[in-house]
């Protein structure tokens, strides 16, 4: 009997083994299946945060979970359609938005609070806790900024299209935060080579992540002219019929430009559209013949040259031309601003240059809008409000930067876009295929380590607005090519114009950066993996190389 009951202990004792080894091997993922994975510390996003908190169990997204909304809220439920259309297809999760009352789930609030108010009109608090997940904020712009620093406190999986892995958890704790700057810009050259209006949602999409509130379109140059405008519809049709290398172009009807600006305006991104002159305009030269000073008009251009082309100033058929470009763009666009270039104009006289600046600003302040233009504005007599972008570099000479530089001090605003940190078009290195190296090359970590605040000496501080990530496409012509030269410097630029100064360090923002590479996995986005930066060694670590058949460059993983 003893041997009996022994072996009978023998006999439990290795089946509670066995099934401590298959539970153990059922905890863990099968191979090739992906591990649960971890809860993002709690602030450690892109842009860095105002404060963040940890405290507590955080929230879990469950099948549970609604999100709530205050009853008639319309920009309330806006956000929270957005915030569900996003989790839903990840998730697998119904996520109802509704407004009935309750304390649990996902609660979305707009309040005039003084703990609100304080924050300014984009900042937000996220309170993240057991049983509930609650973002609060003045304003709808920064409810949405909250809704992303949620989305980026979540699993990269979040931004799969399909049912993915869970648990979807929100580590426990406060976040409040406000940005720098009120103006936080990336621009796309939609002129060099055209891009479609699903295109420019998908960049708008991208910068929305990051909080960017500015979109700057860059409608007009020497290769192509993207606006239609009735009153001049050659322009469109005939002076966008190409492009750089000589391809088909296109342009935006005017429900096609509305269309981009609503859906902007979704993501709270305000339109700032360029019609570049009096320089970079051979597109508008060759489609009206009586632009030109002899009366002749040049040849379509699909090259890469600048300076070569200039409005008539002395004709006054050139100002019934911007009257009528400027009143049709500023009735198309609600923003405050529209941008009138006035880069390179080589091809102007001084004098003429500063005659057709001061006919030019004052029609755009006709019409409701607020003068935007390349600093070389300052070289002339800049509108009072006017807005210089200043796109000068380390070579740039002291007497252009000293202009610049006293029009700040006489009430001039500035917007930030020094190309040797802010052109994310330029080369990373002497290797990359794309882009240009004008001003240089600049890798990451050049990109992001400048502080808007002293870049220029003698500035005052309050005259600087904010920064702007310019990506000009001369040599970019797919998607794939934009996200490759934005990823990873535009959430770089976007940080600087987001986070407050005091948190700005390369160290502990490069690892900030790379935990940000699944995520642009799962986006589908194709970044340039810097060395500079160290990537997690799960992430699909995307290079560069020519496979298609057109000898077009295509992302592939190594």
């Amino acid at each position: 009997m003893r041997s009996h009951g022994r072996t009978t202990r023998i006999l439990g004792s290795l089946l509670l083994v066995a099934a401590a080894g298959i539970s153990s091997f059922a905890a863990a993922p099968a191979p090739g299946e992906a591990r649960a994975p971890a809860t993002t510390p709690l602030g450690q996003i892109v842009p860095a945060p105002l404060a963040a908190e940890p405290g507590g169990p955080g929230y879990e997204i469950t099948a549970k979970t609604r999100i709530r909304v205050g009853k008639g809220n319309a920009e309330e439920r806006r956000v929270a359609e957005y915030l569900a259309e996003l989790l839903r297809p990840s998730t697998g999760y119904r996520l109802p938005v509704t407004s009935d009352k309750g304390s649990d789930g996902i609660r979305l609030r707009i309040s005039a609070e003084p703990a609100n108010k304080v924050l300014g009109n984009e900042g937000y608090r996220v309170i993240s806790a057991r049983g509930s997940l609650t973002i609060t904020s003045w304003s709808g712009a920064g409810l949405f900024h909250g809704v992303q620093t949620v989305r980026q406190h979540l699993p990269a999986a979040v931004e799969k299209r399909t049912k993915q892995r869970g648990p979807w958890r929100i580590a426990g704790g406060t976040v409040k935060d406000m940005p720098r700057y009120g103006y936080r810009s990336t621009m796309l050259d939609v002129s060099r080579h055209f891009f479609t209006v699903d295109q420019v949602k998908r960049y708008i999409d991208q910068a929305a992540l990051y909080k960017m509130n500015k979109l700057h379109l860059h409608l007009s140059d020497d290769q192509g002219w993207r606006i239609a405008i009735d009153s001049w519809p050659r322009l469109a049709a005939y002076g966008g019929s190409t492009q750089v290398g000589g391809g088909k172009g296109g342009y935006y009807t005017k429900a096609q430009y509305k269309e981009i600006i609503d859906y902007a305006a979704s993501r709270y991104l305000e339109v700032v559209p360029e019609i570049d002159m009096p320089g970079h305009t051979n597109a508008a030269l060759a489609s009206y013949a009586e632009l030109n000073c002899n009366g002749v008009a040049p040849p379509l251009y699909t090259g890469t040259e600048v300076g070569f082309s200039s409005l008539c100033v002395k004709k006054d058929v050139t100002y019934d031309f911007v009257d009528d470009v400027i009143r049709e763009l500023a009735a198309m666009t609600p923003g405050k601003y529209l941008h009138i270039g006035g880069d390179e104009a080589h091809s102007t006289s001084h004098e003429d240059f500063v005659a057709f600046m001061d006919k030019v600003q004052p029609i755009v302040a006709k019409y409701g809008k607020t003068v935007m233009g390349w600093h070389q504005l300052a070289g002339a007599r800049p509108a009072e409000g006017a807005v210089a972008q200043y796109w000068g570099y380390d070579r740039t000479g002291a007497a252009e930067r000293e202009q610049v530089v006293n029009a700040a001090k006489n009430g001039t605003k500035l917007l930030l876009s020094p190309a040797d940190r802010a052109y994310i078009d330029h080369k990373y290195t002497k290797d990359t295929p794309l882009g240009l190296s004008w001003a240089g090359y600049v890798e990451v970590r050049r990109s992001y380590d400048w502080d808007p605040a002293t870049y220029l000496e003698g500035v005052p501080e309050d005259a600087v607005i904010g920064v702007e990530a310019p990506l000009w496409t001369e040599t970019l012509s797919t998607p794939a090519h934009l996200d490759y030269m934005a990823f990873p410097r535009l959430p770089g630029i976007a940080e600087l114009g987001w986070s407050p100064a005091a948190t700005h360090d390369w160290d502990t923002y490069k690892v900030r950066l790379a935990a940000q590479a699944p995520r642009w996995d799962a986006l589908g986005i194709g970044y340039y993996a810097s060395p500079q930066v160290p990537w997690p060694a799960d992430s699909s670590r995307k290079s560069y190389h020519s496979t298609r058949k057109d000898g077009t460059p295509s992302h592939s993983p190594r």
